[in-house]
C-alpha cells in the first residue's frame, strides 16, 4: 500500500495527467479542427512546465529539500494556469456586449511585437477566447482546465509530503 502513494508515483500521476490533457487538447486541435485560442495555449505552456518538472521529479526520487524545489516548481506552473483558466473562464461568463472584440492570433502577435506588449493583448483578451466551442458535463474546457490545475496542484501536495515522511 506505500508504494501505491509513493512519492515518485504521485509525480508520475502528474506527468501522465499533464500528458493525457495535452495529448486531448493537440487531438481537438488536428482531428476536430478546433483551434485553441492564445489564452488556450497558455494554459498547454502552464502543463507543459507542471509535467516536465513531474517527470524529473519522479525519476529523481527527491527526498525532503528536493521535494520542496520541485512542488514550488510545479506550484508556479499550477498557479499560472490556474490564474490563466481562471480569466479564461471568467472571459467566457461575460455577457456578449461585454466581450473583448477579437484580435490577430498569437502567431502574428508574436512576429509583430514585443512579448510583453504580446502578453498584455493576450490577457486582455479576445473575442475568441470567450467563445465555448467544447463541453463536458455542461462545462467549457478552460473550467475543465481550471479544476485539473487544482487538482494536480493537491497531488504535488501530497507527494511533497509523503517524500518527507519517507525520509
Amino acid at each position: 500500500m506505500k508504494a501505491l502513494f509513493s512519492s515518485r508515483l504521485l509525480y508520475l500521476f502528474i506527468f501522465l495527467a499533464c500528458l493525457g490533457l495535452l495529448s486531448y487538447a493537440y487531438y481537438l486541435q488536428h482531428v476536430e479542427y478546433l483551434d485553441p485560442c492564445p489564452l488556450c495555449i497558455f494554459q498547454r505552456i502552464a502543463f507543459v512546465s507542471m509535467g516536465l518538472v513531474a517527470l524529473v521529479a519522479a525519476i529523481h526520487g527527491p527526498q525532503r529539500f528536493g521535494a520542496w524545489i520541485y512542488t514550488v516548481l510545479i506550484g508556479i506552473g499550477g498557479l499560472v494556469g490556474i490564474g490563466i483558466a481562471g480569466r479564461h473562464v471568467w472571459m467566457q461568463g461575460l455577457p456578449p456586449d461585454e466581450v473583448p472584440a477579437c484580435g490577430p492570433g498569437l502567431d502574428y502577435m508574436l512576429d509583430q511585437f514585443p512579448l510583453a506588449e504580446t502578453l498584455k493583448m493576450v490577457f486582455t483578451g479576445s473575442g475568441s477566447c470567450a467563445t465555448i466551442d467544447w463541453q463536458f458535463l455542461g462545462f467549457s474546457m478552460p473550467f475543465w482546465s481550471l479544476v485539473w490545475f487544482v487538482l494536480l496542484l493537491l497531488v504535488a501536495f501530497i507527494a511533497l509530503f509523503r517524500s518527507r515522511r519517507a525520509v
